[in-house]
């Protein structure tokens, strides 16, 4: 188990927007030296948790060489993982200065299965952005595969190669969200979404003000 508090209770999941004082009651400071100093290290069960962060098979959006780093653990079952996709979007645009790292964590249905290995083969050609928000622009949640399929091909996607990708990367697509979910577990993770925002997890579903909030404290933490 990394170095890093118990969260929220499962009630804190459904809290779509946060001010400062609930959004830092939520957050669980890594302990000194903490999460970042530990980086390098591997737990008990052999877990490098610098993978975690720069895992090199990762899809990642925002700044390559941002000052504060976002992992993000969700599902595309996840409705709360839905609201939280354009605030955490216009969040990261408007800072300019954060990496996004996400993390395909499917843990709802055997459809978030189907979605995620969707997202990652679209990976293979460049287009994971376009199919993760287009499977997070599905209302709801228990989302059938058909429908998550559809939803990508009309993101404009090279079908028939994702379709290649898919079975030909498949070992190295379920190799990358076993390592998601042996993360998620080192980490105590009881649901989604939940957001590493430099040295604090926040297992709730922030809103935009959160996100800035968050991150302005993250960059101040850093610089002390």
């Amino acid at each position: 188990m990394l170095p890093l508090l118990k969260t929220s209770s499962s009630e804190a999941f459904c809290n779509a927007s946060l001010n400062r004082r609930a959004a830092l009651g939520l957050m669980a400071l890594a302990a000194a030296p903490g999460f970042a100093m530990r980086a390098n290290a591997q737990d008990g069960d052999g877990l490098d948790t610098e993978m975690i962060v720069n895992d090199p098979a990762d899809p990642k959006a925002g700044n390559a060489s941002g000052d504060v780093t976002i992992v993000y653990f969700f599902d595309y079952n996840c409705p709360f993982c839905k609201k939280t996709m354009g605030p955490l979007n216009t969040a990261v645009k408007q800072d300019g200065k954060v990496r996004l790292v996400y993390k395909d964590w499917p843990i709802l249905t055997s459809a978030s299965i189907y979605g995620a290995k969707l997202a990652l083969a679209a990976h293979y050609q460049g287009r994971y952005s376009q199919a993760h928000h287009a499977l997070m622009g599905i209302p709801g949640g228990k989302v059938p595969e058909e429908k998550m399929r559809k939803a990508v091909a009309g993101a404009g996607l090279d079908m028939a190669r994702l379709e290649r990708d898919m079975k030909a990367k498949d070992a190295e697509i379920t190799a990358l969200l076993r390592r998601h979910g042996a993360q998620a577990d080192a980490l105590g993770l009881a649901g989604t979404p939940v957001f590493l925002i430099g040295p604090f997890l926040v297992a709730s579903a922030l809103d935009e003000a959160g996100f800035r909030q968050v991150i302005s404290d993250a960059r101040e933490r850093d610089s002390n």
